[in-house]
């Protein structure tokens, strides 16, 4: 289930795509924002955090919350993930343990877990179709999640549900470039192919290119281990 500040998002989300907060409009302030949306301010701050991770929103000290719309940042220029931590630290993070997850999973060949992965690009397309970033980031979540879980491995799996936060977030920071939305489904299918085929080599290179191609499309660069 959604929770509060997801659907917070969602919302915000409609409004600026209906044109009711348009580019380079300021959002109302958050207490009369949080009492129009009947959230609590932490809730709405949550909501705008993952806005502006997708690129649709953009926070200045001082000055207020703006509409974007979309325009592509500069790597300089990504919002702060969760606990300060740096964007091409997490990358890096992820291409340590998530092409082991894919690697796993495809030897596993859950048939119950393949499902839930087929299950997450489906919803993942359909929200890409109808321009929902919010919830085609949510999706995209779900799919790692839950190849980390059918590797078997519970450390892993811990790991990775440990760093979810800013899983999520270096996950959403893609979607800031409009003219690649897709690309995030594609290459989900490619490592869903390679898993469903048992290719243990085939998923972890396919997870790794996944990787340095979400990160290139933030321009956002890392060591690789």
């Amino acid at each position: 289930m959604p929770s509060v500040s997801n659907i917070a998002a969602q919302t915000l989300q409609r409004r600026i795509l209906d044109g009711q907060y348009p580019a380079g409009a300021a959002l109302p302030g958050q207490r009369e924002l949080a009492e129009n949306l009947g959230i609590s301010r932490a809730s709405l701050r949550e909501a705008i955090s993952t806005l502006e991770a997708l690129g649709l929103l953009r926070s200045f000290p001082g000055k207020g919350v703006f509409v974007t719309a979309g325009s592509k940042l500069s790597a300089s220029d990504l919002p702060a993930g969760p606990s300060a931590m740096p964007p091409d630290a997490i990358f890096q993070m992820r291409f340590v343990i998530e092409p082991a997850n894919a690697s796993l999973a495809a030897r596993a060949r859950s048939a119950e877990g393949l499902d839930a992965l087929r299950e997450c690009m489906s919803e993942m397309q359909k929200a890409l179709g109808a321009n929902d970033l919010v919830t085609a980031a949510d999706c995209d979540l779900r799919f790692h999640l839950a190849l980390a879980e059918l590797s078997g491995n519970p450390a892993l799996a811990a790991i990775t549900q440990q760093f979810q936060a800013q899983l999520a977030y270096s996950l959403r920071l893609p979607f800031a470039d409009r003219s690649h939305i897709w690309h995030p489904a594609d290459e989900h299918n490619v490592i869903l192919a390679a898993v469903a085929a048992g290719n243990a080599a085939a998923a972890r290179k396919a997870m790794q290119q996944h990787l340095r191609s979400a990160a290139g499309r933030v321009g956002i660069s890392f060591t690789q281990p």
